[in-house]
């Protein structure tokens, strides 16, 4: 098979197979371009129906599960720490694993209003010029839920979701109640016979919408794709202005692969990593890093977790996520986000995971036995918090440039960040805690942060697109300013990382970008 799709003739090469890689390469396909996708992991088993562990710790292991096989290495405030992400490195990349939340933005969140302004001036073309491309990915991507009451903005026709569990409907009842405006949040689940909604975990039916089942597979099924698993790519390689070829390796063996364009879709972390990785006489600080700027800007959300109970008396059963709220979205002129049911129950299992990632990231982190010491806590709260549900408010994280991923050639599987909490970020979560605190005040609640925690699941920003070269890694149609052939379809070209989940903005990217690639090959046939 190697020898084959290195003889291939191939009109686009999609390095990474999520959200974004997915879905470009399936529309490429559909369009009569010859796609073959490039993918770390393996292809796995359909009938997988697991989880991210991060209890793994070897890399075979890892990526057999379609883990990416090496740490994160954080420098947080300048204290190191070392972890394993929830990042996906298989055919579906870490979509596979999400929880199929798929929001739109807001209008402030792509572009300067009059009562809102942007904190980059706003993106290329704004969020008009994206409003077909979010109704096109909704569409394709079987989006179920209710319209946002708040929203003024007109919305695509979506799918009815199923009928709210008990729980679920006593807490939108008592929310309401209060003032606030909930609503079925939005999501990328088909609900098949039998479905298992599948949030969080691989889907082994093609109930879930995601980089795998909404895009892979679509695109091999039309036979214009193909897919080479299993394959690191080390490189890029080419003249000063055009990607000639990459270099990969593949079971112990090194060869190329070519092709007119290039699209690039291994993460906000993977992508600029390998950019910069790819230093060359031609690209002595990286390719595409005229302007210095590659793997810079890194963003994620600010998690705010909280256990909310529903009215006493309420019929107990199963945890759903199904509600989403946008009433703390922006408040006294503050850029918030959205507030939404993180689908679990505060039981043990839970708090355990949850205090086991704190302890991962601490300073007694090397001190291994005492781990186990967050069972007696996790124990303890799990009794006192019952049947409560988990909520979630994400909140909006701004890019700086010395927030960024880097490269170390003596690591190639190692991810490496450098991030500051800066003040502005600190003293918005104060005032998000505060909003929160009084806008849930007649309801039992208990916040379970307590001190900033990044969401390393939303990572995005470090490829940021825009109109000018010096001040942008891609141009608004995201192609490398300066690379003809070189396009960027995951979170790293987001200039601002919104208050919603990046799923839907980068699915709504791809399509915009593979409209652009066909087009411009049409043009040249």
């Amino acid at each position: 098979m190697t020898a084959a799709i290195q003889e291939g003739k191939w009109d686009v090469i999609v390095i990474g197979t999520g959200m974004g890689g997915g879905l470009i390469g399936r529309r490429l396909a559909e369009r009569g371009l010859k796609v073959l996708f490039v993918e770390k992991g393996p292809q796995g088993h359909r009938s997988e129906r697991q989880g991210l562990n991060p209890e793994i710790f070897d890399p075979t292991a890892r990526q057999l599960r379609g883990y990416w096989p090496g740490p994160i290495r954080a420098q947080i405030n300048g204290r190191a720490s070392e972890f394993f992400g929830p990042i996906g490195a298989g055919v579906g990349g870490s979509s596979v694993f999400y929880a199929a939340t798929l929001e739109r933005p807001e209008r402030h969140d792509l572009e300067a209003t009059e009562t809102r302004p942007h904190p980059t001036g706003g993106w290329p073309g704004g969020f008009d010029a994206m409003r077909d491309w979010y109704a096109e990915a909704e569409t394709l991507l079987h989006i179920c839920g209710d319209p946002d009451p708040l929203s003024p903005e007109p919305v695509t026709p979506l799918h009815r979701p199923p009928p709210l569990s008990a729980t679920d409907a006593a807490l939108m009842h008592s929310l309401q109640s209060e003032g606030l405006h909930p609503y079925r949040l939005h999501s990328a689940i088909r609900h098949l016979a039998d479905c298992h909604e599948c949030l969080g975990v691989k889907c082994p039916k093609p109930c879930k919408m995601d980089g795998r089942s909404a895009g892979v597979e679509p695109a091999l099924a039309t036979g214009n794709a193909a897919l080479l698993d299993r394959c690191t790519v080390r490189r890029l390689c080419g003249t000063a202005h055009t990607v000639t070829h990459i270099e990969v390796t593949r079971d112990g063996e090194t060869f190329t692969l070519t092709a007119p364009r290039i699209v690039l879709a291994a993460g906000a972390l993977g992508s600029p990593r390998l950019l910069l990785a790819s230093a060359s006489e031609h690209w002595p600080d990286g390719c595409a890093n005229g302007s210095g700027l590659v793997g810079r800007n890194l963003m994620f959300h600010l998690n705010e977790i909280f256990a909310l109970w529903p009215p006493r008396g309420t019929p107990q059963s199963g945890p759903t996520k199904t509600i989403s709220l946008r009433d703390f979205y922006h408040r006294d002129g503050q850029r918030f986000g959205t507030v939404q049911a993180m689908g679990i129950a505060a039981g043990y299992g839970e708090i355990v995971h949850t205090l086991n990632g704190m302890f991962d990231r601490s300073v007694l982190r090397h001190i291994r036995p005492l781990r186990h010491l967050t069972r007696l806590p996790a124990a303890l709260a799990a009794r006192i918090l019952g049947r409560a549900q988990v909520f979630v408010g994400l909140m909006e994280d701004l890019g700086y440039p010395e927030n960024r991923v880097t490269y170390d050639h003596r690591a190639p599987d190692a991810i490496d960040i450098s991030y500051t909490l800066h003040p502005e970020l600190l003293s918005r979560r104060r005032a998000f805690r505060r909003a929160l605190r009084a806008g849930l005040r007649g309801h039992r609640r208990l916040f379970l942060t307590h001190t900033p925690e990044l969401n390393f699941g939303h990572p995005c920003g470090t490829l940021r697109y825009g109109t000018d070269p010096a001040t942008s890694v891609l141009d608004p149609e995201c192609r490398a300013h300066g690379v003809d052939n070189l396009y960027v379809v995951d979170a790293s070209f987001m200039p601002s990382s919104m208050g919603v989940n990046p799923s839907l903005t980068i699915a709504a990217n791809a399509l915009r970008v593979a409209e652009g690639i066909a087009q411009r090959r049409k043009a040249e046939i």
